[in-house]
């Protein structure tokens, strides 16, 4: 019955990360998102997305999986903001348009092979906010660039495995 499947598999929980590991990836976030927020005030730019902070958790705490690869995140990142600038000044702020923008950054981040979950919501960031075009560029660009280079010397300096697994 369909109902049934709802329960799940009843699968075991996964396996509970050390606190070394812990330790690093939530150091790893605050840092990169320290950097981000830091420099963007500095400079008076803004650099700071929300779906950074979910990006963060994957570059920091699951770094080798192809979600947390630099090229899932610049080109998630920059396809799902672009899609919903595209979208929004095409269409304007209806629901149906966010709909349809969502869609179909999900499916060009599945074509390009760079899925990267969290710019899965920068449709809705663009949405909601209705930026112009700069949006593009800064925050989001210029952002998901320094998180990754972040990402690039802490993972390889406080791991034994290399960051990225590919580019």
């Amino acid at each position: 019955m369909w109902l049934m499947k709802l329960l799940g598999d009843g699968a075991a929980l996964p396996a509970r990360p050390g606190w070394r590991s812990v330790a690093l990836a939530g150091l790893g976030g605050g840092l990169a998102i320290g950097v981000l927020a830091g420099l963007g005030e500095w400079q008076a730019w803004p650099l700071v997305l929300g779906s950074f902070g979910a990006s963060c958790v994957l570059v920091f705490a699951y770094p080798d999986v192809p979600f947390s690869q630099p090229r899932n995140v610049l080109a998630g990142h920059f396809l799902s903001s672009l899609v919903g600038l595209t979208y929004l000044g095409a269409f304007g702020a209806q629901w149906w348009a966010l709909a349809l923008a969502l869609g179909t950054a999900i499916a060009l981040m599945m074509l390009t092979r760079t899925v990267h979950p969290p710019a899965g919501s920068n449709p809705v960031i663009v949405f909601l906010l209705q930026p112009g075009w700069n949006f593009l560029w800064l925050p989001t660009l210029a952002g998901a660039l320094l998180l990754v280079a972040v990402a690039l010397v802490y993972n390889n300096a406080s791991r034994a495995t290399r960051y990225p697994k590919y580019w």
